[in-house]
């Protein structure tokens, strides 16, 4: 049996210039970003309550998401990121250059 893929994630770069970019994610139920390094301490701002599953090196990990609840992570995170709910999971993104 063949899995079909998951769909992806949407990113909207709202603000790129020297110092930041600014991107909204949003995940409908099963989206995922695909395996990636993040390149810059960044700090993430769930627009949405509810969970991500996280493939990472060291495993899974499910992390929630509360509204307006913000936290950062540093530079060189290597993640796929997946909306395990059964509702759309928006977030925005702040990458500091």
């Amino acid at each position: 049996m063949t899995l079909s893929p998951r769909p992806q994630a949407v990113p909207t770069v709202q603000v790129s210039n020297d110092q930041v970019i600014v991107t909204e994610w949003r995940f409908a139920p099963g989206a995922e970003t695909g395996w990636h390094t993040h390149g810059h301490h960044y700090v993430v701002v769930p627009q949405t309550n509810g969970a991500l599953q996280l493939e990472t090196p060291e495993g899974p990990k499910t992390v929630p998401l509360v509204a307006g609840q913000s936290y950062a992570r540093s530079i060189g995170v290597q993640h796929n990121v997946i909306n395990p709910t059964d509702h759309e999971v928006v977030f925005i993104e702040i990458e500091v250059r």
